[in-house]
């Protein structure tokens, strides 16, 4: 291919990651070292009160908003460093609790940042080895199926994967809440009342049960892909030669499907560390929230009607580092594979 031919198919591709990643990632970055604050001035009012034979008034000093042409209030912004991140991240408030001694991660969970972040890292790595396991159980199942109900088992199981996740997570609450169908088998079984939403540790078993049905379809369809290029004359051999299917699973499937196994595993570290979905569709914001969930709050204007933007543009770029120290063991790994020996 041409130089000129490989830019013009390229280029499209580069403007736009530049308008829509580069520039925002910049600008977040830039957020997060600075405060916007609303400027407020001191005015002189008289106040008056009702009294006889004449009103009583007094002048009272004031602040108010300063506004500007069109009513609306003037904000600046200035420099503030790493004043936004020791904000979020409470150094002092760590030294403090570690100093303590006794009752550490108590003292961390009433940190929002820390709180968010050991549901999000629970999240993402509990659910990784349950997407992976069922997703190649499923598809080495399928691959000994027929081909004529092959199609319609792969269509059953992409289902999950195909609902919008926010319905999804909707879906599944209220077949627990209250007096869900679910909830109501469980009464019925058990004898006793149940209420999966009133703690905080079933919400999260219901989050992870609800991910890894939802994304299990996605790892399936990957391996069973890779199971079509399988060399069938390998693994003929290993079963002449004695090996026994954990064998044949361990030395020659899981070899041939290991690109993918990091494929997957790369897919599913950067969706599940943003999750979000599930803490709006299970409302858990009172028991667990997550980093991404924690970004959002920061957005969401106050009773005053302010908006945190400098905390949340420094929960986006922590968010994006816990990203980035999850993903480089397997690109190293990923780089290591595919280097060319010579």
């Amino acid at each position: 291919m041409k130089p000129r031919t490989f830019y013009a198919f390229v280029a499209p591709s580069l403007v736009m990651m530049i308008l829509f990643i580069a520039i925002p990632l910049v600008t977040v970055f830039v957020q997060s070292f600075q405060a916007t604050q609303t400027v407020f001035e001191r005015v002189e009012v008289e106040a008056c009160a009702p009294g006889f034979p004449a009103p009583v008034c007094r002048t009272e000093v004031r602040t108010r908003p300063v506004l500007d042409e069109r009513g609306r209030p003037v904000t600046q912004t200035v420099f503030v460093g790493l004043d936004t991140y020791r904000a979020l991240l409470q150094p002092e408030a760590v030294a403090a609790a570690f100093a303590a001694g006794e009752g550490v991660w108590a003292r961390l969970q009433n940190i929002d940042f820390y709180k968010a972040l050991r549901f999000t890292l629970t999240f993402t790595l509990i659910t990784l080895p349950f997407v992976i396991g069922l997703g190649l159980a499923i598809a080495l199942a399928v691959d000994k199926l027929a081909r004529s109900v092959r199609g319609p088992i792969i269509f059953v199981s992409l289902l999950p994967f195909i609902i919008t996740p926010v319905i999804g997570a909707l879906s599944i609450r209220w077949l627990f809440i209250g007096d869900g169908i679910l909830t109501q088998a469980l009464v019925a079984l058990t004898g006793r009342p149940i209420a999966m939403f009133a703690q905080g540790w079933t919400i999260e078993l219901l989050m992870l049960f609800y991910r890894v049905w939802h994304v299990a379809p996605f790892a399936f369809v990957v391996f069973y892909a890779g199971l079509q290029t399988l060399n069938r004359d390998t693994l003929e051999s290993a079963i002449v030669d004695g090996a026994s299917r954990f064998e044949r699973l361990r030395y020659v499937i899981v070899p041939h499907l290991m690109p993918l196994v990091v494929f997957v595993s790369l897919i599913h570290l950067m969706d599940a560390y943003r999750v979000f979905e599930e803490v709006i569709g299970f409302s858990s914001q009172a028991h667990v929230i997550s980093l991404q969930f924690l970004t959002y709050d920061f957005l969401m204007p106050d009773d005053s009607g302010n908006r945190s933007i400098s905390r949340a543009s420094a929960s986006s770029m922590l968010t994006m580092v816990g990203i980035v120290i999850l993903l480089v063991p397997l690109l190293i790994r990923a780089r290591r594979d595919y280097r060319p020996r010579g």
